[in-house]
């Protein structure tokens, strides 16, 4: 999985056709709104929006080899959030009212009755289709602080600044190194781990006060 960020109010990620796609796209979202400072309602809303949307790019047919992109945006002046889910498969998303026996078809249903709109577009320069949803987010917040903290207290979900880009971190493990003594491992997103000494001082973006 790739993740890349375009300034601070922009968040974007590609995810395999796979139904583990589904609850990684809602983590890395849980992150990137922790950073943003994004309440608890909205913050469900959302979350139940992009599961929506990731479910049913996964559900599509497409060529072997697609993968499915994820763009999460802000925009604090208007208090808008908003999730887009693009794919490459053909067909236009319709709401369904699906029988009440029906097990399922209500994924776009559920998106219509929590966004404050949502549409979709052929997506530009390349097959397929972008679906959207826009979530009213009045509780928005300022861009994140970027601190320095010691790498025993990186935590998943952080920013870490390493090799001169951003990257989200999934998981820090405990490890001991003959080189470096007590030490932490750090997994991110995309591309290689970090080893890193314990009080290692490393810059992080959190949230806006940097906590």
């Amino acid at each position: 999985m790739a993740c890349r960020r375009s300034g601070e109010n922009e968040v974007t990620f590609q995810l395999p056709r796979s139904r583990r796609s589904v609850p990684r796209a809602r983590a890395l979202l849980h992150a990137v709104l922790g950073d943003w400072g994004v309440g608890q309602e909205t913050l469900d809303g959302a979350e139940l929006v992009l599961s929506e949307l990731v479910t049913n790019a996964v559900r599509v047919p497409v060529p072997s080899g697609r993968r499915i992109g994820v763009r999460i945006t802000r925009s604090a002046a208007d208090g808008l959030l908003r999730l887009e889910v693009s794919d490459a498969g053909g067909g236009v998303p319709e709401v369904r009212q699906p029988e009440r026996d029906e097990t399922g078809g209500r994924g776009l249903l559920l998106v219509a009755a929590v966004a404050h709109r949502w549409g979709y577009e052929a997506r530009p320069g390349g097959v397929g289709k972008m679906v959207f949803a826009e979530l009213k987010a009045p509780d928005l917040v300022a861009e994140p602080t970027e601190c320095e903290v010691a790498a025993v207290m990186v935590r998943a979900g952080h920013q870490v600044r390493t090799g001169g880009a951003w990257r989200t971190v999934l998981e820090v493990r405990s490890d001991q190194h003959a080189a470096v003594g007590s030490a932490v491992l750090l997994l991110f997103d995309d591309g290689p781990a970090l080893r890193a000494r314990a009080t290692e001082p490393l810059t992080v973006r959190t949230g806006p006060d940097c906590g």
